[in-house]
């Protein structure tokens, strides 16, 4: 592994284990609170966004390295073409992916570290505390390790995923995916997780046929290397276009900077034909 990669994700699962500590040390007493989008934010997601600030200032101090970090209140100033050309590593974090679920006392919910390189995925770092799971890609391959950062914990390599689709099947979808499609029920079923790093990650390991995302940079940037490894494809569910790297055009801009403009699909090349047949617009 070149030193580059392996600095930088040892000091990715630095910050993803002291953040995961955080996490289960407030997960009974959450103090949630609504965002202006009414989006859920809790104590941990702001005590991690802090600790990752920390973590990564040394970083941060050169031009090479910006930061897009969902509770950063000045985070939308980092949406433009000119700061993506200009920085070679863009660190992309979620404190708590899923916060509502957390908030809510549920297990589904992921911590999320992505580092873009020449804007596009390279090093992901996910960690399901409760579930006790983590995936991460190096820079070449990617892994998923059960039990983490323990004595018993356990590690293989993610291999590609193409799961089949039929009665048994699930396709995860997001939690405002009825607002704007219908779904035919003929034989594979949705699920709704209200968490996108479980909706990439599980599809990278073939638990899901696939999903649909319309979140914003944070909460894909960090699993998107590993659905990669799987062979899945991030496509603009509109057009069919592969995102291969990321833009400012991508984004919104108003209200809700960072929140993707479109849905994406994720998925194999086999899949997707299939999968655009049951999804339709409404």
């Amino acid at each position: 592994m070149p030193l580059e990669s392996k600095t930088y994700l040892e000091l990715m699962f630095e910050l993803t284990r002291e953040a995961a500590g955080v996490a289960l040390r407030y997960f009974s007493k959450s103090e949630p609170s609504l965002k202006n989008d009414t989006s859920v934010v809790t104590k941990a997601d702001k005590m991690i966004s802090r600790l990752a600030q920390k973590k990564l200032a040394f970083l941060l101090k050169t031009k090479e390295h910006i930061l897009i970090d969902e509770e950063d209140p000045q985070v939308g100033t980092w949406l433009d073409q000119g700061n993506f050309k200009k920085a070679k590593y863009i660190w992309a974090i979620d404190p708590l992916d899923g916060s509502r679920n957390y908030a809510n006392g549920m297990p589904n919910f992921g911590l999320s570290i992505g580092v873009l390189k020449n804007l596009k995925p390279w090093l992901g770092v996910v960690y399901f505390p409760v579930l006790n799971e983590l995936l991460y890609c190096d820079g070449k391959n990617s892994y998923v390790v059960q039990n983490p950062f323990t004595k018993k914990q356990k590690k293989r390599i993610i291999k590609r995923a193409d799961a089949k689709i039929d009665s048994a099947a699930i396709f995860l979808c997001h939690d405002q995916f009825f607002k704007t499609f219908s779904w035919d029920y003929q034989d594979c079923r949705v699920m709704i997780q209200a968490c996108a790093a479980i909706d990439l990650c599980w599809s990278a390991l073939g638990r899901a046929c696939g999903c649909m995302i319309r979140c914003s940079l944070w909460d894909f940037a960090g699993s998107w290397p590993m659905a990669r490894s799987a062979g899945l494809r991030l496509r603009n569910f509109s057009t069919g276009r592969i995102i291969k790297r990321v833009d400012a055009g991508l984004f919104l801009k108003e209200k809700t900077p960072w929140k993707l403009n479109d849905f994406l699909i994720l998925c194999s090349d086999k899949n997707y034909p299939a999968l655009k047949k049951r999804i339709t617009r409404i």
